[in-house]
């Protein structure tokens, strides 16, 4: 059983079954019985229905609004996630027939030497519940336009959005057997995998989730794109301009309760702008209003789960004891569960968990530097690398920063957002492999070459 207990209350908001190992298996081969009809569908076919359930989805905004509030908490004043949703999604319509073209190296009287790209077949996608929608279309609508066949299992916290997807998805006119929603313990998932019932396995979440799906899949050399963790830092600049950087930095490391794979999570400052950053940072933080996501006037709602906030309060915790300093009194609020108060720290050091380990919660340290090398070796001590946020003037100076960092995205003087025209992409312990863009074309296929003598 798969149980939805909701962050603005803690009443089970939704319960549904998950299915037996034999069902899950079946559902596969319908899946993989329907795959070849799916990719015989003229590649404009498939990129017109993909579009139609994409508007089904912007039709259903007004209540997966506020579902979303009610499964993980995100304030409804927010609308939702279709524009981001909608924006991938067509860009990744718009780019599919030149990413899928066929690379011509010679056709001439003498030989035919071509390399196509080639449908995995049946394609996993396991997602997250912080952007339940943004990221499963990241791999979805690619995956249905290349022609393979989807099935979708979403996290626990969010089961409603994989109904949702599927309700639209099967109303603009897409197979039921080519995109299928299904509920799958981690037991199930692990032997499904493990019985090479997948082509692809597109997973988004948790080090450990990741690790667990490597282990499921050892041996079968079945495809994997893994996006896990996040230690995202940002980088002030000696010439930057300290009020844009600290409205995005911040409004980076808070929005969405925190709870963001890209999310600012540790700030380096240069020491010439430390005190006017920190204070336009506990300005900004003072300001939101944390309560109930059904009300129009709360700009930050609970965590997800209780547990989640339980981690991000121990975090705080151990680096007080440590020797930092926090800025933010508790908010009236804050009832010591799901609903947090955000913080910041200053007098943090890289031998505090909050400084090293996800917190995937509303709090940042915040570190005065002294140049850029130094912020460049306090930028790349950790172990994860998605992606990373520079403010200057200078173009040159933030691609030279840039070329030194260790992570999958470098920004200049904007942070956490999600680019399709490039590849979303990590290193370390974030992960490997890449969605979006035209790669997210190439690892939702493989390549295959012609060689073909004339005469």
């Amino acid at each position: 059983m798969i149980r939805c207990i909701s962050p603005i209350d803690g009443s089970v908001f939704a319960e549904r079954e998950t299915l037996s190992y034999e069902a899950a298996q079946a559902a596969t081969e319908r899946a993989r019985a329907a795959q070849s009809d799916w990719a015989a569908r003229p590649l404009d076919d498939r990129i017109a229905l993909v579009r139609a359930a994409v508007a089904i989805i912007g039709d259903m905004n007004d209540r997966i609004v506020p579902d979303l509030a009610r499964q993980m908490g995100r304030p409804v004043r927010y609308d939702g996630e279709f524009g981001g949703f909608e924006e991938r999604a067509s860009y990744m319509a718009d780019i599919a027939a030149e990413a899928l073209a066929d690379i011509t190296i010679e056709d001439s009287d003498a030989f035919r030497r071509v390399i196509k790209r080639v449908l995995h077949g049946v394609v996993l996608v396991v997602a997250p519940w912080n952007y339940p929608y943004m990221t499963a279309i990241n791999t979805v609508a690619p995956a249905l336009i290349a022609g393979n066949t989807v099935m979708l299992k979403h996290a626990s916290q969010t089961p409603l959005v994989g109904e949702h997807l599927a309700e639209a998805f099967h109303a603009a006119g897409i197979p039921e057997d080519v995109f299928q929603n299904v509920f799958l313990d981690h037991e199930t998932t692990a032997g499904l995998i493990a019985a090479k019932s997948f082509d692809f396995v597109n997973f988004t979440g948790s080090v450990a989730g990741g690790q667990a799906i490597e282990r499921a899949a050892a041996g079968t050399f079945t495809g994997l794109g893994l996006e896990l963790g996040g230690k995202d830092p940002g980088y002030v600049c000696d010439d930057a301009d300290v009020d844009a950087a600290a409205e995005t930095l911040i409004d980076g490391a808070m929005f969405n309760s925190g709870q963001c794979c890209c999310g600012i999570e540790r700030i380096y400052v240069a020491e010439r702008h430390f005190d006017a950053f920190v204070e336009k940072a506990i300005k900004i933080v003072n300001s939101y209003t944390l309560g109930d996501p059904l009300n129009a006037e709360t700009t930050i709602g609970p965590m997800a789960h209780k547990r989640f906030a339980d981690e991000v309060r121990a975090q705080i915790a151990e680096a007080i004891a440590a020797g930092a300093t926090a800025h933010i009194e508790t908010f009236a609020q804050d009832d010591g569960g799901a609903y947090l108060t955000p913080q910041i720290l200053t007098n943090v050091s890289h031998d505090m968990r909050v400084m090293r380990d996800e917190s995937f919660g509303p709090v940042v340290g915040i570190m005065p530097v002294k140049d850029d090398a130094q912020a460049i070796e306090l930028m790349n001590d950790s172990q994860f690398g998605l992606t990373a946020s520079v403010w200057t003037q200078d173009v040159a100076r933030a691609e030279n920063i840039a070329d030194q960092i260790q992570t999958g995205t470098v920004f200049m003087n904007r942070a956490d957002y999600l680019d399709p025209a490039l590849c979303w992409t990590g290193c370390k312990d974030t992960g490997r492999g890449g969605g979006l863009s035209v790669i997210g074309y190439h690892n939702l296929t493989r390549p295959k070459s012609y060689h073909l003598k004339k005469g």
